[in-house]
C-alpha cells in the first residue's frame, strides 16, 4: 500500500492518523502467486477453526496430491468424500470444495489471468454463487490475495473491534455505521481496514 494512502487517511481522519503514527507502514502484502480456486479452498478450511488447525487440514489435503504445490480444480475428481473426510474436512465443507473446484472448472470461478480484469462487485456476485462462500470470505480474496484497494470488510470481527477500540465508542459500530463513516476513507479503505486490525491485534498483547 503506498504513501497517497497515507496520506489522504491521515489528512481524512485525525484517528486514522494516531494510528498511521502509532503503528508505523502499512505491512499489507497480497499474495498475488495464489489461484482464486486455492484462495477459496483454503479460505473454506479456516471456517470456524483456528488458524493452526486448518493449517493442519489443508497440510494433509495437499498431500492427497503429490507433485502439486496446491491442487488444481481438476484434480479433485481423483479423490473420494472418505480421503477428504480423511484430512478433517466436514461434511458442509467437502461438498463446498467441491462445488469450488466445479464452478471453476466451468469458469463461474475465474482463472488467475480473468479475475484481474473484473471489478470488486463483479468478483462479489460471481464467487458468492458458490457454496459455503460469503460476502467477508471474497473481500477476503479481494485484499489478500488481489490486493484491491478500496475494500471495506464491514462484518468483519477484527474491523468493527478495531474502530470501537480506536475511537473510543464504547462499543463496536454495526456494519451500516461502519460503512457509512468509511466514506471518508475511501478510495483506500482496505488501507484503513488493516490498520483497525492492527488496533485490535495490539489491544490483545496488553
Amino acid at each position: 500500500m503506498n504513501a497517497a494512502a497515507l496520506q489522504h487517511l491521515s489528512a481524512a481522519d485525525p484517528v486514522m492518523r494516531r494510528l498511521i503514527q502509532e503503528i508505523g507502514a502499512c505491512g499489507l502484502a497480497p499474495e498475488t502467486r495464489r489461484s482464486p480456486f486455492q484462495s477459496l479452498v483454503q479460505a473454506v478450511a479456516h471456517q470456524q477453526l483456528h488458524g493452526t488447525a486448518a493449517e493442519n487440514i489443508l497440510g494433509r489435503f495437499k498431500k492427497l496430491f503429490p507433485g502439486r504445490r496446491f491442487p488444481r480444480a481438476a484434480d479433485l475428481a481423483g479423490v473420494t468424500d472418505d480421503q477428504l473426510r480423511g484430512c478433517g474436512f466436514s461434511f458442509a465443507k467437502i461438498k463446498a470444495i467441491r462445488d469450488i473446484a466445479e464452478k471453476t472448472l466451468s469458469g463461474v470461478v475465474p482463472a488467475s489471468r480473468q479475475i484481474v480484469k473484473l471489478s470488486d462487485e463483479e468478483i462479489i456476485t460471481r464467487l458468492t454463487e458458490v457454496r459455503g462462500v460469503g460476502r467477508w470470505t471474497v473481500e477476503m480474496l479481494l485484499i489478500f490475495q488481489l490486493g484491491r484497494p478500496d475494500v471495506l470488510p464491514v462484518d468483519d470481527f477484527g474491523v468493527r473491534h478495531g474502530f470501537g477500540l480506536a475511537y473510543q465508542q464504547g462499543v463496536m459500530p454495526k456494519p451500516k455505521e461502519l460503512l457509512a463513516f468509511g466514506e471518508c476513507w475511501r478510495p483506500h479503505r482496505t488501507t484503513a481496514a488493516w490498520y483497525l486490525w492492527r488496533a485490535a491485534d495490539a489491544k490483545k498483547k496488553k
